[in-house]
Formats: C-alpha cells, structure tokens, sequence
C-alpha cells in the first residue's frame, strides 16, 4: 500500500501570468507558497482484477478507460498502473473550488502514488510537467501551470514560465525571521462558497490581449514582493496585496461578486492591510494580511466565517507509507 501527501497552495503574485496564452508571449512569473493542508492518496493492490476508485462517489470498473474520475484515468494511463488496484483520495479541506490549487495538488498526488506503486521514482519537476500535461493538454483544462509546480515542490517559491515552455521554480534568498514574521500575519477566511475556475479562467484567457497590461504588472509584483521581504518590509507586502486584488478583478467579470467586495471592504475596515481571494476568485478561501495587534478585530467581525489556520510547508509532495505485501 502506498500513501502520497501533497500540499495545498496560497498564490500570491502573479496569478494569472502562469496561463500560456500570457507566458507564451510575454513570459510569466509567480510567488506562491505550499501550506500544510494536503491532499492524499492511497493505492492498494487488490485480490481481484477490478479497479475501484473512492473519492465522493465510488466507482467500481474492469478497465481504465471505463473510470469516470478523469484526473485519476489519466494518472493511470501516464503511469502504466492497471485492473487490480484500489485507489482512495483524501483532503484536508473541501477539494473543489477553494482556490488552494486542489485539483493539481490531487493530480501531482496521484502521480506521485502511482509510480510508486509501480516501483519507479520520479522527481518534482517531473510530476509538475507531467500533471500539467494531464489537466491542460490531454483535459483541455482553461488553467495555468503555477499549482502543479508547488504542489510538487513545496516550499515558498517564485516560478518563472517562459515562452518556450520551460519552467523555473527558484527558493528566493529571504531571511528566516522574515518568514516566520509573514506567516504570522497571513489570516484566511472561507467565503462560504464554492465555484467552478473554469469559466473565469477561460474569460481571462480569451481576454489576454485585451489586459495585457494588467497581467505585466501583475508579473512584475511577483519580482517586487520577494525584494520587499528581503528588506523585511512586511506591511508593504500587505499593501502590495490590495493592489494585486484591485489588478486582479479586472481580469475577468465573475473573480469578484458583492458577497466577496462586501466581506474585504469589512476586513481593511478591521485593520488588514491587504488580500485576496484565493486562486482564480469569484468564492472560496479570502487571504488577508493582518498586523498582529489588529487581527483580534479582524476575526471577531468574521466570527461567523471558518478561518484556516495557516503554516507554510517547505514540502512537496511526499510518499508517507510504503509497504508490500
């Protein structure tokens, strides 16, 4: 039985520059972080030669073809693994529309736990390429690249995707105390809802030229917000937050809504200095930067909502257990 870990993500900056229509012209770049909520993955050989699948639904199927998840069919296909096997996925959050990256980090997981299963070793870089051939290329998914590279590495990353489709995944020289001090001003608030990214994703990307713009600014912060930490001006990346968000929402029609503007207005009015809602927008998880002596104002006028408790997590995705039978 093999079990994978793989964690989910907060994006930063640059959201938006990772979809190939923008990094294909232009190049893109973002700053992203793994946190230690995680998806799993646990495969298990069967006695018989039937393959059933568990997540929400259950499905019990001969072939692989006939498997209707399709990002656990096509992990299987890349893979090589075939009928004989029980596969089960687990999230430490709800695993849809969150805007923590979910889907990737389930894909990277998959990948991860297959090979393994197969007895093959595959580094992070390969599983990021390999699960971004699995959601973009062979699913037609509208996302960009960003979540399946820190779903595979971990750790606080800035990824830089050039126009010839390679992808650079850099650990930027920030001093320890610093993060430690960032972490420790990171509040996030579920919306209370949850929403399909691709519509928003496919209006952003359709409208690429039209906010061109836009998203190299967007890039450029993704450069800025690393010097900002370096000299541990922490409030500065706060307010460095807002203003992505304010860049964010002209992207497409549906990233905001007056549920999402109404719960951030009350946030800047509590003390945060900035945020976001996390991933592609429109519900979710919303990020806020908050002082330390302003964040008791901040979840009290938020009592209502479920707050996630943040760490940042210097892993990628992982195989926790192994054994044979």
């Amino acid at each position: 039985m093999i079990i994978s870990q793989t964690p989910l993500r907060l994006s930063f900056f640059g959201g938006g520059t990772d979809l190939q229509k923008f990094y294909g012209a232009y190049g893109g770049a973002v700053f992203s972080t793994a946190i230690d909520r995680f998806v799993y993955v646990v495969v298990k050989r069967r006695f018989d030669k039937l393959i059933r699948v568990s997540y929400s639904h259950t499905e019990m199927v001969e072939e692989v073809d006939q498997i209707k998840h399709d990002l656990v069919r096509e992990a299987m296909r890349v893979t090589g693994v075939g009928p004989g096997v029980e596969i089960v996925t687990l999230a430490d959050v709800p695993s849809e529309g969150t805007g923590l990256g979910s889907s990737s980090s389930l894909t990277v997981g998959l990948l991860n736990a297959l090979f393994s299963y197969q007895g093959e070793v595959r580094g992070a870089h390969e599983l990021a390429e390999l699960a971004c051939d699995i959601e973009i290329k062979r699913l037609g998914r509208p996302i960009g690249k960003q979540d399946q590279f820190i779903a595979a590495h971990g750790g606080l990353r800035h990824i830089r995707f050039e126009p010839d489709e390679s992808t650079i995944c850099e650990t930027p020289a920030i001093p320890q105390e610093y993060i430690a001090a960032l972490r420790n001003r990171l509040l996030a608030f579920f919306t209370g809802g949850s929403r399909s990214s691709s519509s928003i994703l496919e209006e952003q990307r359709d409208r690429t030229s039209e906010h061109a713009d836009i998203l190299i600014a967007m890039r450029q912060q993704s450069f800025d917000a690393i010097e900002v930490l370096r000299q541990g001006r922490l409030d500065e990346f706060g307010r460095m937050l807002d203003e992505t968000w304010r860049l964010k929402r002209q992207l497409a029609s549906n990233i905001t809504n007056p549920l999402v503007e109404d719960m951030y207005e009350t946030a800047l009015q509590a003390g945060a200095l900035g945020g976001k809602i996390a991933g592609a927008g429109g519900s979710g998880f919303m990020l806020l930067y908050v002082p330390p002596e302003r964040q008791d104002q901040v979840r009290a006028v938020f009592a209502s909502k479920t707050e996630l408790p943040i760490q940042l997590e210097a892993r990628g995705s992982r195989i926790t257990f192994h054994t044979e039978r």
